[in-house]
């Protein structure tokens, strides 16, 4: 009784010196004492020393009962010895012992646990088949990990085979299938399974809710997400931080900030505490509405309650000072951050570059690229996609086209919109040539244009004045599967109405309406601009504004 007092509090170190004191004592050990040192050396993650005590359990002429082997199998599932287990099984079978349920459902545990989802399924029925029933506890983790593979339809018909047996379902498994459909992106899916819930008497708890909510603020149905918040409270059911911050965030980012901060309000009255992530969104909301100020006072809120900002909060505010096109702003808090032992990551750097590009400040932008390789922190796509767009923007081709072949050489992984930069860049540096020979490599690099690489390119050439090379490559564009968009036909359009192709325009702009696009502001100011010096007449605008047929 000692020794399961003591194993009970956790101290399995302190019953295994009992242990010794008791031999030290002549005291003899039974079966109940030499099972409970057995758990406690699979507790203690010693499956060794544990199976050394079922030989000294043999030795003194005991025989291992069932919780003998049962405590062996969860040592060894707890150490990722699934199928040391599973031969476990079959020699307490030859002992002629047999695997209860604590058998099966320790056993399914350590294979969920592996990830094992087929082998969980086929035990379970191999179980079934010895008499042994699975309960509820049996096909929990087999749910939890069906659907964190995303396997949540597997998951659905596990739950019907449930059914089936007359397993009594319970809110739980409701709730991991519940959360694997919003993963999933299934949201309707989700609120049918959690209505059928409510037929079947099956109460929802606040992890039901949260979970619920969280997946329709992340899908963009904050709607849905505050009238499920409203129903839960209705029935009594206390929301906590993440029902909140989920509804807060997705506030937020649909614009919505009087209501994100009503319901921080309510979150604060009801004695729920805001997390990091409920202040990064709040600080967030206030930066996407330029009140800078409110943001720090955020800031300086949350770290008077003792919640410590992170390297996301010091971000979203870099990002809203840049954005308010205060980037010196933001500078002087990334300096201050830094003086605070928070380390700059890929994101902070490249938010400051982007700034400093968009406000003109080539040199500042050039400064931080190089501190940020010279302290060790790795820029990714979007950093090199910044630096080079923002260079090419600032006349600086020649820099930027370094950088790029340095990049290939380093054989650095980029996808089309790097090359879309390169290609843009060259084109309106006059490199129109070296830009269609880029374009023309594609294929061999294993990198596919998109619409963007297209138009890019017919721009060039329509600049440069080879409207005929454009035409064919507009027409190649449609034969490689890549539909035009509206910037492709009024790139063209505007191209031949420049070169008084006005019947290829005519047919471009029938074409362009067909497919359910229209002209642009530069079209329309380039055809009013022609009309007012009589090189169009006014049908042409009437065609263009979907008034008129054609000409």
């Amino acid at each position: 009784k000692l020794f399961s007092a003591v194993a009970k509090t956790k101290r399995y170190d302190l019953v295994l010196d009992l242990s010794k004191q008791m031999e030290f004592q002549g005291i003899a050990h039974n079966i109940y004492s030499l099972n409970i040192m057995i758990n406690c050396f699979c507790r203690l993650r010693k499956p060794s020393s544990a199976f050394s005590v079922l030989g000294k359990i043999l030795k003194l002429g005991y025989e291992p009962d069932t919780v003998t082997f049962n405590t062996l199998i969860n040592g060894l599932c707890l150490e990722g010895r699934v199928s040391e287990a599973v031969n476990l099984v079959d020699r307490m079978v030859e002992m002629e012992l047999t695997p209860n349920l604590i058998t099966l459902n320790t056993l399914i545990n350590g294979v969920c646990l592996k990830g094992k989802v087929s082998e969980a399924v086929d035990l379970i029925g191999r179980m079934v088949d010895n008499g042994c029933q699975p309960d509820a506890v049996t096909y929990g983790p087999v749910l939890n990990i069906m659907c964190k593979q995303g396997k949540t339809s597997h998951a659905l018909d596990l739950l019907r085979q449930m059914e089936e047996r007359k397993i009594k379902l319970n809110v739980v498994q409701y709730s991991i299938i519940i959360d694997g459909l919003c993963k999933d992106g299934k949201l309707d899916d989700a609120l049918n399974l959690f209505k059928e819930m409510e037929t079947k008497e099956i109460k929802a708890d606040v992890i039901t809710y949260s979970t619920l909510i969280g997946g329709l603020c992340k899908d963009g149905r904050w709607n849905d997400g505050a009238e499920l918040l409203r129903d839960m409270i209705t029935r009594k059911i206390i929301p906590n931080v993440v029902t909140f911050s989920a509804l807060i965030d997705s506030f937020v980012k649909e614009g919505k900030l009087v209501e994100a901060k009503e319901l921080y309000n309510e979150m604060i009255a009801r004695g729920i505490t805001p997390t990091i992530f409920t202040y990064n969104s709040l600080i967030e909301g206030l930066c996407m509405e330029k009140r800078l100020d409110e943001a720090n006072k955020m800031l300086d809120l949350m770290v008077s309650k003792g919640c410590d900002p992170d390297i996301v909060t010091f971000n979203i505010l870099i990002n809203g000072y840049c954005k308010a096109n205060l980037v010196d702003r933001g500078l002087e808090l990334f300096r201050k951050m830094s003086l605070r032992g928070m380390v700059a990551d890929t994101v902070t750097y490249s938010t400051l570059i982007h700034g400093f590009l968009q406000s003109g400040k080539l040199n500042v932008a050039k400064e931080l690229f190089q501190e940020m390789v010279s302290r060790g922190v790795r820029p990714d796509a979007v950093t090199y996609a910044i630096l080079l767009d923002g260079l090419c923007d600032n006349g600086e081709l020649e820099n930027a086209l370094e950088i790029f072949e340095k990049m290939e050489k380093s054989k650095l992984g980029f996808d089309i919109a790097i090359y879309n930069i390169i290609i843009h860049g060259m084109c309106n540096g006059s490199k129109v040539d070296d830009a269609w020979d880029l374009f023309c490599s594609l294929p061999l690099k294993g990198v596919k244009p998109n619409v963007k690489t297209y138009t890019v390119m017919i721009a060039g050439l329509c600049k440069k004045g080879s409207l005929s090379e454009a035409d064919l490559l507009f027409r190649k564009m449609g034969e490689d599967g890549i539909a035009p968009d509206d910037c492709t036909y009024n790139t063209l359009i505007r191209a031949h109405l420049g070169g008084s192709g006005r019947i290829t325009s005519v047919e471009l702009i029938e074409e362009m309406k067909s497919c359910g696009f229209s002209a642009d502001a530069s079209t329309i100011k380039m055809v009013i601009d022609m009309l007012s010096s009589g090189r169009l007449d006014k049908s042409f605008l009437d065609m263009l504004s979907g008034s008129g047929d054609s000409f």
